[in-house]
């Protein structure tokens, strides 16, 4: 297997250039080696290299990691203090490589569509439960279509001017009148000269031929409310595709996705979680303290003398917070009692003399059909027991009741 070249040598770059240097060379190879113009044999390969190569030096983290390590992920792998889209699912958007992709395909003065607006571009990003639930700030790293910084997103050269298209008069749209046997048809159509702009150009951007925008891989910070849900989406306004020759620009909208956690588990803004107490604490009643979903919480649980197995606990105000107002739910310990598998002697026979101490029911004492009502109130309490057990769903991981 052949070693990967220098990344700034396929982009023709010194190792001190900046950025904006880095983004020029992409484009102008990726143009000359893009398969829709260059047809032959290797251009897919080494547009593919070009892109590999830009897609890690225009990453400030990944360029560093590269110029110390010549590893993008740095000595130990992956690691970073933002989220890279592109590394963890994907590419988010399809890569830059399909951002180029569109932008070659709908750019340059001949091939624009009508649409000049930009899109709205969506990514998911995953954040734990303790995050969702303290609220935090996340740097996501990105692909999109971005102003031109040599036109400054006009579209327009040094010297050039964008002028009215004098074919449809600025509509975008022409009239066409065709004879056919039953008299003349009118149909409209999208200009031929503006493609549907309603302006031309005379001297476009070398750049990035006219559209005002070129790809690029950018960060944006994005903040996370406290006690978000997982489906929740957070619009960054400006952030999506940018619009052709300046044209407003589209919303990036980066839907959340909350982890399980492994202690607690959700149910809206109440949480679940186990508590462990053996069977002598479970009889006479103790006090535990366990860490709250929030590094602030003091969390004291009171264990009742004779306290069962599977038995809640609810303390208000220790929950999620809830989103958009005040309060937070409640925090529902479950509680888990463990029966010791061995004893001592004493033990034993302590436990042997308590339990001779118990009161016996004989079963043959008791009157057969001892009254319908007490029979009828179990049968409720019983039919209540299990409506609030399945309206609950069991706290216990994989255990759902």
């Amino acid at each position: 297997m052949e070693p990967k070249r220098d990344y700034y040598e396929v982009l023709g770059v010194s190792r001190d250039a900046d950025q904006r240097t880095i983004k020029r060379a992409f484009l102008k190879l990726a143009r000359t080696l893009h398969p829709d113009v260059n047809k032959e044999p290797d251009a897919e390969e080494r547009f593919k290299e070009v892109n590999e190569a830009y897609s890690v030096l225009s990453d400030e983290r990944k360029r560093a990691n590269y110029d110390q390590f010549g590893n993008p992920d740095g000595p130990g792998g992956f690691g970073s203090e933002y989220v890279d889209m592109s590394d963890i699912f994907g590419g988010g958007f399809g890569g830059i490589s399909d951002i180029f992709d569109s932008f070659f395909g709908g750019g340059g003065q001949g091939t624009r569509a009508a649409r000049t607006r930009g899109r709205d571009m969506g990514i998911t990003l995953r954040i734990t439960l303790a995050e969702a639930a303290a609220g935090c700030s996340k740097k996501v790293a990105y692909d999109r279509l971005s102003p031109c910084e040599d036109c400054n997103g006009t579209g327009v050269a040094e010297g050039g001017h964008e002028t009215i298209c004098g074919r449809c008069s600025g509509t975008g749209r022409v009239v066409e009148v065709q004879r056919t046997i039953f008299g003349q048809m009118q149909s409209q159509t999208t200009c031929p000269v503006c493609h549907g702009s309603g302006r031309v150009v005379d001297n476009p951007c070398d750049t990035c031929q006219g559209e005002g925008r070129t790809p690029s891989h950018e960060t944006v910070k994005v903040d996370i409310p406290a006690g978000i849900h997982s489906g929740q989406s957070i619009r960054v306004d400006g952030r999506g595709e940018a619009g052709v020759r300046g044209d407003v620009a589209g919303d990036l909208i980066v839907t959340i996705q909350v982890l399980e956690d492994e202690r607690f588990e959700r149910h809206g803004d109440d949480l679940f979680v186990v508590a462990q107490v053996d069977a002598f604490q479970a009889m006479l009643g103790t006090t535990i303290a366990m860490d709250g979903i929030l590094k602030t919480d003091e969390v004291v649980v009171e264990i009742p003398a004779g306290c069962q197995y599977g038995q809640h606990i609810e303390l208000p105000g220790l929950g999620m917070p809830r989103l958009g107002g005040t309060g937070r739910g409640s925090l529902v310990v479950a509680v888990q009692v463990n029966i010791p598998v061995s004893l001592s002697d004493e033990q034993r026979l302590i436990l042997e003399k308590v339990a001779s101490l118990q009161p016996h029911e004989d079963p043959t004492s008791q009157a057969a059909g001892a009254g319908a009502g007490q029979e009828q109130k179990a049968r409720k309490q019983t039919a209540q027991s299990q409506t609030k057990r399945k309206q609950r769903r069991g706290p216990f991981k994989g255990k759902r009741q």
